[in-house]
């Protein structure tokens, strides 16, 4: 009963090539922290920089007169974040099966779990 609950304690590793092309027939099964996925998502896209290269030049271009252009500048930084936000697990799957980087980090980093199905 014990070893049965170590091999289900210690996970197995599998190769980026293996869940790249085991994933889109349903062989493997990927857990998400829930917690951790949207500060990696947002850390690996650098989301937050992005919208600060919106907003401040949209603020600016509203106090300036321009309110035409700086209200939509403004309006894309905080839909870049929010959509970041609301999208994070999909953009990580997306990402671990196209990056093997992504792959390993997620995994290595514990925001991405993947079990054999």
């Amino acid at each position: 009963m014990s070893q049965q609950n170590d091999t289900q304690e210690t996970a197995e590793h599998i190769p980026f090539e293996e869940f790249r092309e085991g994933l889109p027939h349903g062989r493997f099964r990927v857990i998400v922290n829930p917690a951790l996925v949207v500060p990696f998502v947002s850390h690996r896209m650098h989301a937050m920089a992005l919208a600060l290269a919106l907003i401040g030049p949209g603020i600016a271009a509203a106090l300036a007169g321009y309110p035409w252009i700086g209200g939509p500048l403004v309006l894309a930084g905080v839909l870049v974040r929010w959509s970041v936000k609301k999208q994070a697990p999909r953009i990580l799957l997306h990402l671990a099966t196209r990056v093997p980087s992504v792959y390993e980090q997620a995994g290595e980093h514990g925001v991405m779990e993947v079990r054999r199905a």
